[in-house]
């Protein structure tokens, strides 16, 4: 077993911390300073993001929702999507399964 407290880890801006990779899922701790934003963007894989601490705003397509801690927003393959910290956010990100179909990473 493993395990992490994802509020104390030391995670650095812009530097993402893969805590687990292996063909099931990706799991990645986030710090998002306030005001700035992971842009809108997609993925191969279905994300799931949950808000460990802080407050974030969702958009995808004409629709937001903001939440805080205990936030999960789930998102399919390719959906486009922004996510942008309101405050300092901590946030998990799990990807899977990982790499997703088309992911340039994936096996054949």
């Amino acid at each position: 077993m493993e395990t992490w407290d994802i509020a104390s880890l030391d995670v650095e801006p812009h530097q993402p911390a893969v805590l687990r990779s292996d063909p099931e899922a990706r799991v990645i701790a986030i710090n998002l300073p306030a005001g700035e934003q992971l842009q809108e963007h997609q993925v191969h894989e279905r994300a799931y993001v949950v808000v460990v601490d802080g407050e974030i705003e969702v958009a995808v397509g004409d629709g937001t929702i903001s939440g805080g801690a205990g936030l999960l927003a789930v998102f399919d393959p390719h959906e486009r999507h922004e996510v942008r910290a309101r405050s300092d956010a901590r946030l998990l990100l799990v990807l899977a399964p990982w790499p997703g179909d088309g992911h340039p990473g994936a096996r054949d």
